[in-house]
């Protein structure tokens, strides 16, 4: 018999741990860690601490996950707030670019908008190159490169910058801005990364210019 064919066995004949429980009980097995055997008994015991320690290890993940998933959802309340209660196009700017910095730690961000640009000395007007791409976004997207012609939003910082993410603005299906980020740090904003929460930031943030703006 073969080690399948035994493993079989004994799980289709369970009585035979009760019939031949002591010369179980005198099997030496060797220690997962090497250097000495064990008792089988004993093997089964390390196995259940090590699993017991592996679910511990999932256990603090997730919950540290749920911890910092709540952090953020604070956070998000606290600029949905802001952005709700600014009255031009200019104090919304204003407000993404506070929050933006101090509650989510981004370094270096940039708004543009091609509504009303020539209208509101808030914005800056965004080139073409940078509204075709922006135009071109069905979801928030992450590089390790600046996209199009991108890095100028960034000014001279742009040569340090290692991550960005680029996040469309819109007013129902029409994209009319972008919101740029960057970082020098390279797993900052990266291609595996979830964007739920940078989708979210872009409606919040579309959704509040738009009620200042000119209709498309």
């Amino acid at each position: 018999m073969n080690s399948s064919e035994v493993a079989a066995y004994l799980q289709e004949h369970p009585e035979f741990f009760e019939e031949h429980a002591e010369m179980i009980a005198g099997i030496n097995i060797p220690h997962p860690h090497g250097g000495r055997t064990i008792p089988i008994s004993a093997r089964q015991i390390l196995s259940l601490r090590e699993k017991g320690k592996q679910l511990e290890g999932k256990l603090r993940e997730i919950i540290q996950f749920g911890e910092e998933n709540d952090l953020l959802s604070e956070k998000m309340h606290k600029v949905t707030l802001a952005l709700m209660r600014a009255r031009d196009a200019a104090t919304v700017l204003q407000t993404a670019t506070q929050y933006l910095r101090e509650d989510f730690a981004v370094p270096h961000l940039a708004i543009r908008s091609w509504r009303g640009a020539g209208e509101h000395a808030a914005f800056t007007p965004a080139t073409e190159a940078t509204r075709e791409f922006t135009v071109a976004l069905a979801a928030p997207t992450c590089s390790a490169e600046a996209a199009a012609d991108t890095a100028a939003l960034f000014g001279d910082a742009a040569d340090a910058l290692k991550s960005h993410a680029y996040i469309p603005l819109r007013d129902g299906s029409d994209v009319f801005g972008l919101l740029a980020l960057a970082s020098e740090e390279s797993q900052r904003y990266h291609g595996g990364m979830g964007t739920v929460y940078l989708s979210r930031l872009g409606d919040l943030i579309g959704c509040a210019l738009a009620r200042h703006l000119p209709p498309a």
